[in-house]
Order: structure tokens, then C-alpha cells, then sequence
């Protein structure tokens, strides 16, 4: 019989919210590197996207896409990325974690479900350790060996593969419409976080991380999979 077994997680916004950070360090390389001060609503065009691709919108917006070789580009988003590290290391803990995430951790792994994640970030690993939670997931699947990030499925599928399980037998967690893309492409049942109007393609939609549960997730499987 045909079961869920699996979940599959975005981490920024889902396991912990690592976007002030982002902002910050892009913040301080725009303002450094343009003198361009990036307004505050301008954080979530930078949401859920690679860090070349965020750079990108980031000269779009200051009209500098024509001033720098992709290696330049390349290397700033490096140099930004010093900045992100230094301050997650500074300043993530586990009290980090969003509300209900290590309950909901305990919940999966009592149920058998086997655990991914699935981030555009390359500092998974490290932020996972950060938050002393890395030995509760099964696989991560590395960004930088898939071919094209969210919306496209791949690295949602290559969380499934990290974990030995078929796309369809598991659900995706995430709080980005792309994110939500990626998952529906992907083959996967979608659940996310945030604003039911934004996220409107997921399967469902809770307003808080602490509404996550394995009843939750094994009810909307259930009613996809019917």
C-alpha cells in the first residue's frame, strides 16, 4: 500500500530564518562595493534564489547589469557570502530554530519518515550544525550539483534520491512560491508556510511553522493521494 514516507524541506523560512542575515551581508556589499542602499523591501525579491541570481536583481535595481564580467559577478557573491558566514556564525543558536520545528523533527522520526533537506543554500550543512540539528536529517541535497534551482524541481528530486524514496511518496515543505513550484514539479505533495493567497499551488498552507505535524502531513498526503 502506497504510504507516505518521506519529507523534504526547504530551510530558510521552514527549519530556521536565516534571512535577516542574507540582507544584511548584501546590505553591507551593496552599500561597500555601489554605494547602493538596498531598501527593506527588497529582502523578499532576494528570497529562495541563488546568490548570483539575487546579485543580478541587486545591479538590475542600482542599473549596474552591464558593468561587471560574470566573473566579477561571481566573486562578489563569494565575498558576500564571507559576510553571511561570519554573521551566522557570530550569531545563530539553536534558539534559532522556528517554533514547533524539533517537536515536529521528533513527530517524523517516531513515524519512520526519512528526512532531507532541499536548500538553495550551499551553507546548509554548517547552518544545520549551528543549529545542532544536522543528525536529525537523513540527506542534504547538495545545490551545486543540480542543474537549475527553484522554481525547477531538481533539487527537491535530488532530496528524494538523497533518501532513497520516489518524489511521490514524499511531501515538500516550504514558506517560497518558487519553492512551491519546485515541489509541484517535482512530483511531491506541497505544504507550506506563510500566506495562503501567495502560496495559493501548495496543497495546504498553515500560517506558522508550530502548525506543522506528522498528522498534518500524512492527512494532506492522504487526500492527494487518494
Amino acid at each position: 500500500m502506497n504510504s507516505l514516507k518521506g519529507v523534504v524541506f526547504d530551510l530558510d523560512g521552514v527549519i530556521t530564518d536565516t534571512a535577516k542575515f542574507h540582507f544584511e551581508a548584501w546590505s553591507q556589499l551593496a552599500k561597500e562595493k555601489f554605494d547602493l542602499t538596498l531598501p527593506a523591501e527588497f529582502e523578499s525579491k532576494l528570497k529562495g534564489i541563488s546568490r548570483i541570481e539575487s546579485l543580478e536583481r541587486i545591479l538590475e535595481f542600482g542599473n549596474l547589469s552591464d558593468k561587471y564580467t560574470s566573473d566579477q559577478v561571481a566573486e562578489m557573491a563569494n565575498e558576500k557570502n564571507t559576510y553571511y558566514v561570519a554573521a551566522i556564525d557570530s550569531q545563530l543558536t539553536e534558539n534559532d530554530i522556528l517554533p514547533g520545528v524539533k517537536r515536529l523533527l521528533d513527530e517524523l522520526k517516531e513515524n519512520g519518515m526519512k528526512l532531507a533537506i532541499a536548500s538553495a543554500s550551499k551553507n546548509a550543512p554548517h547552518i544545520l550544525e549551528k543549529l545542532g540539528i544536522i543528525d536529525e536529517f537523513d540527506a542534504i541535497a547538495d545545490p551545486a550539483k543540480v542543474a537549475k534551482g527553484k522554481p525547477a524541481p531538481d533539487i527537491f528530486i535530488a532530496g528524494a534520491e538523497a533518501i532513497n524514496l520516489d518524489p511521490k511518496d514524499c511531501v515538500g515543505v516550504e514558506d517560497a512560491v518558487a519553492g512551491v513550484a519546485a515541489i509541484k514539479s517535482a512530483g511531491m505533495v506541497a505544504v507550506a508556510v506563510g500566506d495562503k493567497d501567495e502560496l495559493s499551488q501548495a496543497d495546504e498552507v498553515v500560517p506558522s511553522t508550530q502548525d506543522f505535524s506528522y498528522e498534518l502531513f500524512n492527512q494532506v498526503w492522504n487526500k492527494v493521494n487518494k
